[in-house]
């Protein structure tokens, strides 16, 4: 706080305290939405109302001030007319652009027809000693809009209308699977040996058990062992950690919902994801099935597109065999990807991603994923090599993943022990007895489905990065000033209650 105007500010507030004017009260008058108000507006002139808000910029006609009063429903201007306004008018130019009142007064029409507030009341409700920024929505540094999502969230609109948005879309997720007789539960996020996915964990210790525990990568493990429980229909949607790269597609915690149903297979879960695109079309996109992403448009009306891991795989590698691994060598060589200690499946699996998912614009089904890929998925009756496992696309992006879920004791365990053979840093370096364990109690036949919210809002709002629908993406530090600034402003004075300012 040390230009010009925040010097201004503090200045503003030091008179307000020394006038014994409490410019924080603990309480103001309740109001009520803008938004609801202007859609019905001319039903309401003339009514007596009450908005709680952020001014926009002040403009001074010497006996009459305009602005704009602001929350998260929308925005309305406010006429201030002195005549009106006989205790509020001498200290108005201590109340200014970024401070949150509370504005009692009559709603009415300019003589150029815009629908305004005329105030008869002002209480000021926090005094904002910075500036909201004048050319925030031009701003080229992207970054600092992420860092600082409190300015973003009030100075634009559409950034409150993307994560307002998120918002129903995660209400509407969880209604679309509590509609289908699934029940919401949680799971530890501290896992002692992570797996449910091939990914980089978070390490941490706990100290009072002194053991390593890692947060998790998925949940699936223990939402299977719900369903050898008896449960039968399952899902969590919650936070996971991945400790991999950062780019448009990728934050390191990310949302995901999870669900597992028994008595199904994957042919069941492509119907299940369909069926959510559907409602969500209905309920979030106001039936409106087409939407831009990327700038272009896909249009989300079931059916979808569907097609063969290894059939995509050949036909966008001249005809290539996945299970060939000399040929994919010289393949992964000539698309210059990292071959050395990459095991054969995962460079196999390394081209496909390489020369085939950005073709995949769908909306599309990609089935049948080899087995040495597909660790939890039961293997086809047609080819011992291939799973009954499915991964969903839209523009090049994967947004869920899918299998018939391995209940096999003896294969999973198997296909366990394969893993510990070519443990990475993306792979769990000791079994996880228990889950088997659980397994050897039966499990019944079940479809498993991870839909990655994150992707899901991007797509649905038309957002390019997974920064903008995620409130607080995760940042390099940036070193700063430890001096906590606020300690130049003057101290409360002591002395009798303070009235609240403008009142």
């Amino acid at each position: 706080m040390t230009d010009g105007i925040q010097k201004d500010r503090l200045e503003k507030l030091l008179a307000m305290q020394q006038a014994g004017v409490d410019a924080y009260p603990p309480r103001v008058p309740r109001g009520i939405h803008i938004g609801p108000v202007l859609r019905e507006f001319d039903a309401s002139i003339g009514k007596t109302v009450t908005f709680c808000g952020r001014l926009g910029q002040v403009r001074d006609f010497g006996k009459l001030r305009f602005s704009h009063l602001s929350d998260r429903s929308g925005s309305i201007q406010v006429g201030f007319e002195r005549d009106h306004l006989p205790d509020f008018w001498p200290d108005r130019k201590r109340v200014e652009a970024n401070d949150l009142v509370a504005i009692t007064g009559e709603l009415g029409r300019t003589q150029k027809g815009e629908p305004t507030l005329w105030a008869r009341d002002v209480v000021l409700a926090s005094k904002a000693l910075r500036a909201a920024p004048e050319k925030w929505h031009g701003l080229q540094d992207q970054e600092q809009r992420y860092r600082q999502r409190y300015v973003d969230l009030f100075a634009s609109e559409d950034v409150r209308k993307t994560f307002l948005l998120r918002s129903q879309i995660v209400r509407e997720v969880r209604a679309y699977f509590d509609s289908l007789g699934y029940c919401e539960v949680e799971t530890p996020i501290l896992q002692p040996i992570f797996g449910g996915a091939a990914a980089r964990p978070f390490k941490t210790h706990h100290n009072a058990l002194d053991m390593p525990l890692y947060l998790r990568i998925a949940p699936e493990l223990y939402l299977k062992r719900l369903i050898v429980g008896g449960l039968e229909r399952v899902y969590e949607l919650g936070r996971v950690f991945r400790n991999e790269g950062i780019s448009t597609r990728h934050n390191p915690e990310f949302t995901m919902i999870e669900s597992y149903e028994a008595w199904a297979d994957y042919r069941d879960i492509m119907d299940r994801v369909e069926g959510l695109f559907a409602h969500l079309c209905g309920a979030v996109l106001d039936n409106r099935t087409v939407v831009t992403f990327r700038d272009k448009q896909f249009d989300l009306k079931p059916p979808f597109q569907k097609a063969s891991y290894l059939e995509l795989f050949k036909q966008h590698n001249s005809g290539l065999d996945w299970f060939d691994h000399t040929a994919v060598v010289q393949r992964a060589r000539q698309l210059r990807l990292p071959i050395d200690g990459i095991a054969p499946h995962k460079l196999a699996n390394d081209v496909f991603e390489a020369t085939v998912e950005d073709t995949l614009q769908g909306p599309i089904f990609v089935y049948d994923y080899p087995v040495a890929i597909s660790p939890l998925a039961k293997r086809t009756t047609a080819d011992p090599r291939v799973t009954e496992r499915f991964e969903f696309f839209v523009c090049g992006m994967e947004l869920g993943n899918a299998f018939s879920e391995l209940n096999d004791p003896i294969d999973q365990e198997q296909r366990f022990q394969q893993q510990l053979l070519h443990v990475d840093e993306e792979q769990p370096s000791e079994m996880d007895v228990d889950y088997v364990t659980a397994l050897e109690y039966g499990m019944p036949p079940a479809g498993g489905l991870g839909i990655g919210i994150d992707r899901l809002c991007m797509l649905l709002s038309g957002s390019n990065s997974i920064r903008d629908v995620v409130l607080f993406p995760l940042l390099r530090r940036v070193e700063q000033d430890a001096t906590v600034q606020a300690s130049s402003a003057p101290p409360t004075p002591k002395g009798p209650q303070p009235k609240t300012a403008g009142s």
